[in-house]
């Protein structure tokens, strides 16, 4: 009877159908980094600017789909809300002018074990890149009030990959800018159902959700989550046991 073919290193088909994750891509608010209500706070100061007061019943309706789709790009979010483009980037700017003025004043920090983590995926030999549905201007205040600019490989917000999430760009962008291989060696995590669904839809062999930021465990499961995780800390224990 013939033998099984043997992978180089003497693993089994199993080995050869799943290679190693060679990419990380991370969400930030939520799985790297504490929210603590932070983009409701921005949401209610920048909605107040348009004129929706806090407490109303457009107020409410807004915030409850502001909840829903949490992690994708805000611009396109505010764009549901308001409709017209012009109010929809008055939005916008006043929410990132908003979420700006909460970092610098110091409500920002990372999760329990999450630098730990990508210094740990990076030390495996991965790549690790941040991702977020905020702006760059947000993104970058972010990094800097966590002292995070050179943590991981690389950083990316909608803007540099053409569409936010759920869409699979920023991840397909992250495997093009890293040159790590092809997607089903790649690994997404994150907080909420679009960071789910951005991973599935890229092709990325581990979609993870983690359950530290705006959805539940069952609100992930039911996106398709590969796994659910306490926190982004035990992310590369099970990289390692894939």
């Amino acid at each position: 009877m013939p033998t099984a073919p043997q992978a180089a290193d003497g693993g089994d088909d199993a080995d050869l159908a799943r290679p190693p994750v060679t990419l990380v891509v991370l969400d930030m608010a939520g799985t790297t980094v504490a929210d603590g209500g932070l983009v409701e706070e921005a949401f209610s100061r920048a909605v107040r600017r348009l004129g929706v007061e806090p407490g109303s019943e457009v107020y409410e309706r807004q915030l409850d789909y502001v909840r829903a789709t949490m992690g994708e790009s805000k611009i396109t979010v505010f764009r549901a809300l308001f409709g017209a483009e012009d109010r929809a980037r008055a939005a916008n700017s006043a929410f990132e002018e908003a979420y700006a003025e909460l970092v610098d004043s110091g409500l920002c920090a990372p999760l329990p074990g999450a630098e730990e983590a990508v210094r740990e995926l990076r030390a495996d030999g991965r790549k690790v890149v941040l991702t977020t549905g905020f702006a760059r201007t947000t993104q970058d205040a972010i990094l800097a009030a966590l002292g995070w600019q050179d943590l991981a490989d690389l950083t990316l917000c909608p803007a540099d990959a053409g569409r936010g999430r759920p869409h699979p760009d920023m991840v397909l962008t992250a495997l093009l800018r890293t040159g790590t291989g092809a997607v089903r060696q790649v690994a997404t995590a994150g907080d909420t159902a679009s960071d789910v669904r951005s991973g599935l839809r890229a092709g990325a062999a581990v979609a993870a959700g983690v359950t530290t930021g705006a959805h539940t465990a069952e609100q992930l499961h039911a996106a398709g989550a590969t796994h659910v995780l306490g926190s982004v800390a035990e992310l590369p224990a099970l990289l390692r046991e894939r």
